[in-house]
């Protein structure tokens, strides 16, 4: 019975445990996917997003699922004569929606600070701390001797970083928009957004939808190659999960058909005796029947919550964060313990009821 008992709580832990790792598994494989980028992006469907359409936008996709929110500005202005692209953005959500950016140094937190790419650092130069004047020539005009001449708008501003991502924002300057709006006389409108909303990609496509149709000005559309990626792990990985739990239940059935067949074959001359004495099959049916459940009921209590426990531990070392108790977990473990628990003594307990008293009490 002890024997028993053990692999039903065996059981029951992988059970509760898989369970709980099958339905946490999205919200952490998507927390984890969050740190390679964006995975929906707002494109202008004439000419240029309105902040007020942007902020329509965003509205309709729920608070507690938009982990970050970065529109982008470009424009080409130029540093010691030379043109750079220049990328104005809200730092806080460009960090939110990026945070695979390798920055040496400070993002930038005030007005007159800009973050420089990392070619552009080597190219200028240039180190976390060092002054740089930017330039920007929104018009031009004709001079007396017939030249064109750039007017330019000169502004100052501090390296507060550098940035390191191996592509092509390397080759970028990033400043706030007021300063772009102060450096090109031009009012604040979006080029493209990058969000990041924590969400499965059938949630995703939805929001895009709806956006896309809510909203004339935007045209809401998915970053594939990170949705898509997502949506293969976490579809193999629910898969694989689920594969262990069957295999892990089908041979907690067999250990437990086993043992109990072997309680019945210890049990042969007491079965005959109270088959002597008048019990029915139904009374030797029941009795261990009931000692069967009796321990599926024990095995998953048990296994439930030390399934959380092996959860828990897997949740901290694979993703480095926490889960939370399942509630209705308990009860669902104990129920298909005592399930398994009870097809598995199907077959001893047919064994029991074949029993032959005038057989077994004469020791054949």
């Amino acid at each position: 019975m002890i024997v028993a008992l053990l692999a039903i709580m065996i059981g029951a832990t992988i059970l509760s445990g898989l369970v709980t790792i099958y339905y946490d598994v999205p919200r952490q494989m998507g927390a984890q996917f969050r740190s390679y980028g964006a995975n929906m992006l707002f494109t202008a469907s004439e000419n240029d997003i309105s902040a007020a359409e942007a902020e329509q936008a965003v509205s309709l996709i729920q608070a507690e699922q938009l982990v970050g929110f970065a529109p982008y500005r470009y424009k080409t202005v130029r540093v010691n004569d030379r043109p750079v692209l220049a990328a104005a953005t809200d730092m806080a959500g460009a960090e939110k929606t990026s945070p695979f950016w390798r920055v040496s140094g400070e993002w930038p937190a005030a007005d007159g600070e800009i973050m420089i790419g990392k070619s552009v650092a080597a190219l200028y130069k240039l180190s976390a701390g060092d002054k740089m004047a930017v330039s920007y020539a929104p018009e031009e005009e004709t001079g007396t001797d017939g030249e064109e001449n750039l007017l330019d708008n000169y502004l100052d501003f501090t390296v507060s970083g550098v940035l390191d991502t191996g592509g092509k924002e390397e080759d970028y300057i990033y400043m706030s928009f007021a300063d772009l709006k102060q450096l090109t006389e031009e009012e604040t409108v979006y080029d493209v957004c990058e969000l990041s909303v924590s969400a499965q990609t059938d949630e995703l496509s939805a929001y895009a939808e709806r956006i896309s149709e809510e909203i004339p000005g935007i045209q809401a559309r998915l970053v594939k190659r990170v949705t898509q990626s997502e949506t293969t792990v976490l579809t193999k990985l629910q898969a694989l999960v689920l594969l262990v739990t069957i295999v892990v239940l089908a041979l907690t059935m067999i250990c437990v058909a086993t043992t109990m067949t072997a309680v019945v074959t210890e049990r042969r001359k007491e079965i005959g005796l109270r088959k002597a004495l008048g019990a029915t099959d139904n009374e030797v049916i029941a009795e261990f029947m009931g000692e069967g459940l009796m321990l599926g009921a024990a095995g998953g209590l048990v296994g439930a919550f030390l399934g959380f426990l092996f959860a828990q531990t897997v949740s901290v070392s694979v993703f480095n964060s926490s889960i939370s108790f399942r509630p209705l977990l308990l009860p669902i473990t104990i129920l298909v313990s005592v399930l398994v628990t009870g097809f598995a003594c199907l077959f001893p307990i047919r064994s029991a009821t074949d029993v032959d008293p005038a057989l077994v009490l004469k020791g054949e």
